[in-house]
């Protein structure tokens, strides 16, 4: 898809928009839905993104890539009125608007999925999806019947199966991000700007969610859709804008740009490896597992991870995965089966058992379960080793200053100082201070659980670098992940789970995706 836009110059006369938007008469013109033209946002002296162009048009899915903290997310906000440009200009329909707050970029027909789900937990599905808009009958009453009608509507359109009067706080991360774009869809929005919308989601999961993609883009939306999953750019993608440094990189046609100019375009360089495995020693069991059940949620799973062995489990959302190791961390608890631990038989009846023996996890959600993100790099780091570093019941602060500045340099998080809130960092820098406090655990196994979930290609390159480092130390790792080429390309054996039960397991040379993803969707079994 080509287009050769020409945008007339803004009028003199200003007229009122909806709800208080100001907008700038101009010559009416043909072209894009909406445009950013010389875009700047800076805070004093730092510029948050620099002179950024960019033309939406119906019917069009154009893809936003870059690095963390290459401003993708400041353009996000831009057009869902969370920030006003320092520099710059909004043009809609030919219009020149300034949004003043998300409520008038939304009145103006612009819906914002971002990446970490906006719901109120105690609240059901279908009055997330309808919050603040509930169907009515009369001037007074809620129409409760149109509300959970519509929201079931947009959640078949979806392709998926959840009980609308189910509560938030019951869902996983990805069954959230599944209502946040429910909602978004039950707006009926010209543009729609999707903020990592797949990054939670499985292979099958994306699959679906690209044919709602499609309908959206049959129907003349105009899509904006943010993505660090490659593959998915050049399969959806008409169109591709890369930033890097807060700058234009390029905007091109997908299809003229390889996975290699991709992420030379994003990080400057060339990076010929994004999954660097080392070799490493695999030595004798750590941890074993048999049997293992828990009621509805997956049955009889047996596996082994041996000192120096990653070994990674997958599977769509729903078959047990995360399950599997909550059970193995002691947040939820085994109707039957055996935990041993070097040989020995344990019972992990809590997280502080499962640390007393060795086992640290880290889970996807990283905001919610990972990190206090009000506290500072040193506070989160030593978060679990409080103990170590208290005498009479008072933290020493200058052996946690030190243990956390030894993780930093360690891991190579960018950081000001220790002292600098956890609030403030990258997604990326943020995974890697969960992970630091948890190596400070000394652990024998360490559970992740989607390590490089919503993280930049330069980023999720480190992780995996940090992983394979300490897969090289000794340390056994199971790895979960949605994504297939991070199974694939660092895993020394593969679990795959099929509803709760294990249906194949794979050597490294064995592994491709078309075999994993015929055993995640019960197609074959394959046992070793």
């Amino acid at each position: 898809m080509s287009h050769d836009p020409e945008v007339g110059g803004p009028g003199t006369a200003d007229v009122a928009a909806g709800n208080g938007a100001t907008m700038l008469a101009s010559e009416p013109v043909a072209g894009p839905v909406i445009s950013l033209r010389g875009v700047s946002k800076h805070y004093g002296g730092v510029y948050a993104v620099r002179g950024i162009d960019l033309d939406l048009y119906a019917g069009e899915v154009h893809a936003l890539l870059g690095e963390n903290g290459a401003g993708k997310s400041t353009l996000v906000k831009v057009l869902g009125g969370i920030h006003r440009p320092t520099e710059g200009s909004i043009v809609l329909d030919g219009e020149v608007v300034d949004f003043h707050s998300p409520a008038q970029s939304q009145a103006a027909g612009i819906s914002v999925v971002h990446q970490e789900p906006a719901l109120f937990p105690d609240l059901d599905i279908a009055e997330n999806i309808y919050q603040g808009r509930y169907p009515r009958r009369g001037p007074r009453a809620i129409s409760w019947r149109d509300v959970y009608a519509n929201a079931s509507k947009h959640l078949q359109e979806l392709g998926v199966e959840l009980d609308v009067r189910a509560k938030i706080d019951s869902l996983s991360v990805a069954e959230c991000q599944i209502v946040e774009i429910a909602k978004a869809l039950s707006l009926n929005a010209r543009v729609l700007v999707l903020d990592e919308p797949t990054a939670a989601l499985s292979a099958g999961e994306v699959e679906d969610f690209f044919r709602i993609v499609n309908a959206l883009r049959a129907r003349g939306v105009a899509i904006l859709f943010v993505s660090h999953r490659l593959e998915e750019i050049q399969s959806l993608a008409d169109r591709v804008t890369v930033l890097r440094d807060a700058a234009l990189a390029v905007t091109a046609e997908a299809a003229t740009l390889s996975r290699e100019e991709l992420i030379r375009h994003m990080v400057g360089r060339r990076l010929d490896d994004l999954f660097p495995k080392g070799e490493a020693r695999i030595g004798e069991p750590v941890l074993t597992v048999r049997n293992l059940t828990r009621a509805g949620v997956f049955n009889d799973v047996s596996l082994e991870v041996r000192a120096g062995e990653i070994l990674g489990l997958c599977g769509l959302v729903g078959a047990g995965r995360t399950e599997i190791a909550r059970v193995l961390f002691g947040i939820d608890h085994a109707d039957s089966g055996t935990v041993a631990v070097r040989g020995e038989t344990v019972r992990i009846d809590s997280p502080t058992t499962a640390m007393r023996h060795g086992i640290a996890y880290l889970p996807e959600d990283r905001h919610g379960q990972g990190l206090v993100l009000d506290w500072n790099v040193a506070s989160n780091t030593t978060l679990a080793v409080l103990r170590s570093l208290t005498t009479h019941g008072l933290i020493r602060r200058s052996r946690e200053k030190r243990l956390a500045e030894g993780y930093v340099k360690d891991l190579a998080v960018k950081c000001q100082t220790v002292a600098q809130k956890v609030l403030n960092l990258s997604g990326g820098n943020q995974q890697k201070i969960v992970l630091a406090k948890w190596l400070a655990t000394k652990p024998a196994v360490l559970i992740l659980d989607e390590p490089t979930r919503g993280v930049d290609i330069g980023t999720k390159a480190e992780v995996h670098r940090l992983i394979s480092g300490l897969a090289q130390r000794g340390i056994a790792i199971l790895m979960i992940s949605s994504e297939l080429p991070e199974i694939i390309g660092m895993s020394d054996r593969v679990l795959v789970l099929h509803e709760g039960r294990v249906s194949g397991e794979f050597v490294r040379v064995e592994l491709d995706q078309e075999t994993l993803m015929a055993a995640a969707t019960g197609q074959v079994t394959h046992d070793r």
